[in-house]
């Protein structure tokens, strides 16, 4: 997928980290924080310390895709299209059916959802990733964009 990415938008899907610039920040102390409260289906998004933002989410359903806990930063993949080929389905403006996606772990990413899932924000219904609004998603990816992801935190909670 990375390389299709790249063939269709002449863009890298990673954000590498600065070589020059070594963040040890988390939580509150990075720029741009992201917590996942899965007992209330909410992402708090908080930028130099300050809440800026509250979101409706939709985490794994159990017991099968259960969203798993984590903390840390995004692992640098970070694509404004992108299908995913094991849960196919949807589209959002030709944007696929992971829109704006930044990838925390191995397949989790906190990414937008097509229109059809959108009654489902606030509930448990996605296969493990945390689900936003597409607009929502792309406020998101662009702050880890313009931040990086040195100074961007996510943690998952209960």
């Amino acid at each position: 997928m990375d390389r299709e990415y790249v063939r269709q938008t002449g863009k890298l899907p990673y954000l590498m980290p600065s070589f020059l610039e070594t963040s040890n920040c988390q939580r509150f102390d990075c720029q741009i924080y992201a917590e996942v409260r899965k007992s209330e289906q909410r992402l708090y998004l908080y930028k130099g310390g300050a809440l800026i933002n509250t979101w409706l989410v939709s985490t794994g359903k159990a017991p099968k895709a259960e969203t798993p806990l984590w903390e840390g930063h995004p692992n640098g993949r970070i694509y404004d299209a992108y299908s995913s080929t094991a849960s196919p389905g949807g589209d959002y403006k030709g944007l696929g059916n992971m829109p704006y996606a930044v990838f925390l772990s191995g397949g989790y990413a906190v990414h937008g959802t097509p229109e059809g899932n959108w009654k489902y924000l606030g509930t448990k219904a996605s296969h493990g990733c945390v689900r936003v609004h597409p607009d929502n998603a792309k406020i998101f990816n662009r702050l880890v964009r313009q931040y990086g992801v040195e100074a961007t935190w996510v943690a998952v909670i209960n």
